[in-house]
């Protein structure tokens, strides 16, 4: 958000004649803007109230004319061209003695006048309303930022502590602004860059809400205070801790920046920590906000990621916070640099931190530059940043240097290996995929990385760390026992197969054995997504880059079964369903096994299923019946009861069964009960949650994604017989489409892809770390030429490396065991299974619910609900002339009530299809018209 502090621009009123303003923003009360138009007048606005003479108000706040004479640069703005402005009494135009003269009380009754139109007022009335509007503490904030701001922007020493309003902030404002239009001395201020908006904490956003809940209570006490006798009053009787409550539940319910956290993978949940947002309170709305709120600054650099952002409408407004950045005391981001002294870059000193207005203020050289061994920089003229431009500088004038290359991109976006070779808007797409990859049962490190995966696993907490150093005792598949140095045994419970809120499965496995000498801080177990310490997404799979009988068409994947029956990407889901039991008008609800007209094979004697029960769509999880009232009993129920005087149970079976489409194993139940002291909302007596886990292999409709932005679906499974080959005999795993490279201009896939085959043939790991350029000019591609040079004389495997077309192969097609006609990219590439599952999008439907208005199926595979035919869809079949199609489609088959059962019966008894009736949609919309009156019929009128 804006920063508290004082903002001077330059802006074209509708004559094109320019306009100086400043505008005064606190953190908490009335914004004050003060303006010089294109007729010199000096205007002051309180928040978007009618404008003010500049010298009126410095009188109504108790400046003398003397002090305003002194203090004020230029006196004649105050009052010069003021005529049109202040009438007299009768009616005639001021004077400039007039302005001149005006004393205190009738320069408050004047403001008084403005802020309150229609309200006469005393002088003392009017004083107040100017004290509670800027010098009342309870009601206007500087904040210790805003006064810090000003005191910068305005060279002043006012105490910070000191966080309302002074007169001198407001003479020292107005001959700023004067400065700025006479003399040009001064900056104006560009409201996106980093130095003037600052990051708003949860502590911060949690004070505001106790102090709304503080205030809300005072009121509350007031009140009570006065309307009860205060004899009898007792502290328990005014105070009441309710409204503080509701406030900070207010906030964690229903705030737009307290969200669901995203635990798909570790990545997932490290970048939502790491996200900033310029919308909530305060902030943006996304459907107002320019392009230039959204664009890219240049003092993003180091402190918000250029790449990582949503693709929707809320592109540029929420962005990811730097790989090295870090937010200071008063909200704005800094960045980590060594200072740089002649040329010879400090690296043993201390890493200095520097905010956005200060680097504009030094020439900054970014940390892709080649360095002596001595550490001095070595070429002579560099690139740097300068009063927020990208320009060149001589080594000696350099200040600071970055820290790393990476240092300006995302903990997401620092995961792609050669990132410089990838079109922002994939990079952009592969940075926003990695948090969707599902963790998978089996995961790998990437042959390609960047150096980077051990310390976002590290950071993102899914890791067990040892916290002493010491010996392993023990180890199981639940716990693990550390020896310490003083001879005790430090125990680790390890986290087991626990559901995450996006329903992906988390699960510690232990990677230390016993008698193994650990150190503090070491990796005792791997997480979900983590494989020795490292955070792996995906698994390394050989792929291929050409068309297979039009199935990989539209960036479609073709995939060998040998990654099914070797469960590579088989991931393990959990899915949580609960019911409640409520108190009801006709009595409580019940746990029952004694559930009418239903199987109840897996339940237990409390009408629970038991753990380790393999369930499909449609069976019971939990038993439940409730009351219901008595409807007119059949003749045989009131014989009965007449006879043995017992009442019919009248229930109804309202048990939690499993929804459609889905299946899975009973993992845990967890029972919720208030006599057993569990809280519940209130009405609620007991609640039971079931969890089913389903292993999910992959299948054909999953989408799969590289880290470079080629995501696409698994179009066929191909037998690995079937699949192509390469002349070692290694079968394909995934075969890609080659047009998808070209034209999305994604060509660091393919530099993963032929890094990765040589690594795979030599059994070694990369890191490559972007912009290797500073290395050479096309670095990336000698190194992989010479990688791949190396595996094919390591290996034996002559074919591996070809001077004539480096990284191609002649592959045998499975099929027909002939060559293809041309030389195929192939390598290993980094494939992930994402989130988005066909098992949770395929939908089908015969008969279901149906809409009370309009009778008309419900839409969605949440209600079960239908495909629609829409309005684009009917002119297609009007176009193609297929009338009795359409009159089935938007009659029988969709909310003619009468026609539908007509239609059924006649299906079942082989009979002829009936001709359609009214349509119930149209009979609602006859309804609507006559609503409005228009006197609208139907009358069926007989054909000759």
């Amino acid at each position: 958000i804006r920063s508290p502090g004082i903002y001077y621009k330059k802006e074209l009123d509708k004559n094109s004649k320019s306009i100086y303003s400043a505008t005064l923003i606190s953190n908490r009360g009335s914004w004050l803007k003060f303006e010089i138009d294109s007729k010199n007048q000096t205007w002051i606005k309180i928040d978007k109230t009618y404008k003010i003479n500049a010298y009126i108000f410095l009188r109504a706040i108790g400046i003398s004319k003397e002090d305003i004479r002194l203090q004020l640069n230029r006196y004649f703005y105050l009052i010069s061209g003021s005529n049109n402005y202040e009438k007299k009494k009768n009616n005639k135009e001021a004077s400039h003695s007039f302005i001149e003269n005006i004393t205190e009380e009738e320069a408050l009754l004047t403001i008084y006048s403005k802020l309150k139109p229609n309200e006469s007022s005393t002088v003392l009335i009017a004083k107040q309303l100017l004290y509670a509007r800027f010098f009342d503490p309870r009601r206007y904030d500087l904040s210790e930022v805003g006064r810090y701001k000003i005191n910068q922007k305005l060279n002043l020493k006012i105490p910070k502590n000191f966080r309302v309003l002074s007169p001198q902030d407001i003479i020292v404002s107005i001959n700023y602004l004067i400065n700025l239009k006479e003399e040009n001395i001064g900056f104006f201020d560009d409201i996106d860059h980093l130095g003037n908006r600052r990051v708003r904490s949860v502590g911060e956003l949690l004070q505001n809400q106790v102090r709304i809940g503080l205030n809300r209570l005072e009121r509350i006490i007031r009140e009570r205070m006065t309307l009860c006798d205060l004899d009898l009053l007792s502290l328990s009787m005014l105070v009441n801790s309710k409204p503080l409550i509701s406030s900070l539940k207010e906030f964690f319910c229903s705030s737009q920046l307290s969200q669901f956290m995203d635990e798909t993978n570790p990545l997932a949940e490290l970048t939502h920590k790491r996200r900033i947002s310029s919308l909530g309170p305060g902030g943006l709305n996304k459907d107002r906000a320019s392009f230039a709120v959204r664009d890219l600054h240049p003092s993003h650099y180091g402190r918000i990621c250029p790449i990582e952002t949503p693709e929707g409408p809320n592109a540029g407004l929420i962005g990811s916070l730097s790989i090295h950045a870090r937010v200071n005391k008063y909200g704005f981001i800094e960045t980590p640099c060594y200072l740089v002294n002649n040329s010879k870059v400090l690296k043993q000193d201390p890493i200095v931190y520097i905010t956005a207005d200060k680097e504009d203020l030094m020439r900054v050289a970014s940390a892709d530059i080649i360095l002596k061994k001595n550490n001095c920089i070595k070429e002579e003229n560099i690139s740097i940043r300068y009063h927020q431009e990208f320009t060149s500088s001589t080594k000696s004038l350099v200040e600071l240097i970055g820290v790393s290359p990476v240092q300006f991109i995302s903990a997401a976006t620092s995961l792609i290996p050669f990132l410089e070779h990838n079109d922002a808007n994939r990079a952009l797409m592969g940075s926003n995929m990695q948090r969707q990859a599902v963790p998978l049962l089996y995961p790998e490190r990437p042959i390609v990385g960047t150096g980077l995966e051990s310390k976002i696993a590290r950071d993102s907490g899914i890791l067990m760390l040892s916290r002493t150093k010491g010996v392993v005792h023990y180890v199981s598949g639940i716990k693990i026992g550390v020896e310490n140095i003083l001879g005790t045994i430090v125990h680790y419970r390890l986290k087991k197969y626990y559901r995450s809120n996006q329903d992906t499965c988390l699960n510690q496995r232990p990677v230390v054995w016993p008698g193994e000498k650990i150190a503090k801080g070491q990796v005792l177990a791997d997480g979900a997504s983590t494989e020795f310490g490292e955070i792996s997404l995906g698994h390394n799979i050989l792929a291929a880059y050409m068309p297979w009988e039009g199935y990989n068409y539209e960036d479609a994947f073709l995939i060998s079964e040998k990654l099914l029956y070797d469960n590579l990407y088989t991931s393990i889901h959990i899915e949580k369903y609960e019911i409640e039991c409520c108190e009801t008008k006709l009595g409580p609800e019940k746990i029952t096994r004694n559930i009418p007209n239903n199987t109840i094979t897996f339940l237990d004697k409390n009408g629970i299923i038991g753990v380790g029960s393999w369930v499909k769509s449609g069976d019971i999880l939990v038993g439940k019946i409730t009351p219901k009232e008595d409807s007119d009993q059949l003749p045989e129920n009131k014989l009965l009861r007449a006879i043995f005087g017992e009442k019919i149970k009248n229930i109804k079976d309202t048990s939690l069964k499993l929804p459609n489409g889905t299946e899975g194993r009973v993992v845990n139940i967890k029972c919720f009960n208030r006599n057993k002291g569990d809280k519940l909302s209130p009405g609620i007596n007991s609640m039971i949650r079931v969890y089913i886990a389903q292993k999910r292999k992959i299948q054909v409709g999953d989408k799969m994604a590289g880290r470079h932005g080629n995501k696409g679906i698994v179009s066929k499974i191909l037998p690995i017989e079937d699949m192509p080959f390469l002349p070692d005999g290694r079968a394909i795993d995934i075969i890609l489409n080659p047009l998808g490279v070209p034209s999305r201009m994604n060509v660091g896939q393919l530099f993963e892809c032929l890094l990765g085959i040589a690594g795979d043939y030599l059994n070694k790991r990369f890191k490559i770390i972007p912009f290797d350029e500073m290395y050479g000019k096309e670095a990336s591609r000698i190194l992989i030429n010479n990688k791949l040079k190396e595996a094919s004389l390591k290996s034996g495997h002559s074919w591996l490396f070809d001077l004539n077309f480096p990284g191609k192969y002649f592959v045998t097609d499975g099929k027909s065991g002939n060559y293809f006609d041309n030389p195929v990219t192939v390598g290993i590439a980094y494939i992930l299974k994402l989130v988005h599952l066909v098992d949770d999008k395929i939908h089908a439907r015969s008969t279901g619910p149906y809409s009370l208005v309009t009778q008309q199926p419900l839409g969605g595979r949440a209600q079960h609900g239908g495909q629609r035919l829409g309005e684009m869809e009917v002119w297609a079949l009007e176009a193609f002339g297929a009338a009795y199609t359409l009159q089935e489609l938007l009659t029988i088959k969709s909310d003619d009530m009468q026609g539908r059962n007509k239609t059924l019966n006649a299906i079942i008894k082989g009979k002829n299809i009936p001709r359609p009736g009214t349509p119930e949609s149209f009979k609602v919309l006859i309804r609507e018209l006559q609503s409005l009156g228009l006197n609208l019929s139907l009358y069926k009128v007989k054909c000759a």
